[in-house]
């Protein structure tokens, strides 16, 4: 069974940074690749960011120059660094657990409780 946490949330400025944590239980952490999504109310949850077991990322175009996504296996940790926050990035971030085919990420039903982020203007 796998158990995902995330933290690191809060309101912050336009323009502004942060960076989520995911920390996740048992062992199958460093043999899976990892996303975030987000959900913003009344939109659907949409991927932001996937980093593969090897640590290679990819990013959606909303986002890609101004996040990075990173992990640390001994840790079993993942992050997502935010920079240049804009208001349209205000969500719950949800991190996830899956795997990469042919360049596509395919998520286990494993989510955490998410972690809100709000970005003011």
């Amino acid at each position: 069974q796998v158990q995902l946490v995330e933290s690191g949330g809060g309101l912050v400025q336009a323009g502004g940074s942060l960076r989520l944590s995911c920390a996740a239980s048992g062992s199958a952490f460093s043999i899976n690749a990892l996303g975030w999504y987000r959900q913003a109310p009344g939109k659907q949850r949409e991927l932001v960011a996937t980093i593969t077991r090897g640590g290679s990322p990819n990013y959606a175009d909303s986002v890609k120059g101004r996040f990075t996504i990173s992990r640390d296996n001994a840790k079993r940790t993942v992050y997502l660094q935010m920079n240049s926050l804009k208001a349209e990035d205000t969500a719950v971030y949800y991190c996830n657990m899956g795997w990469v085919i042919s360049g596509s990420y395919h998520s286990y039903d494993y989510w955490g409780q998410g972690t809100q982020v709000t970005v003011s203007s």
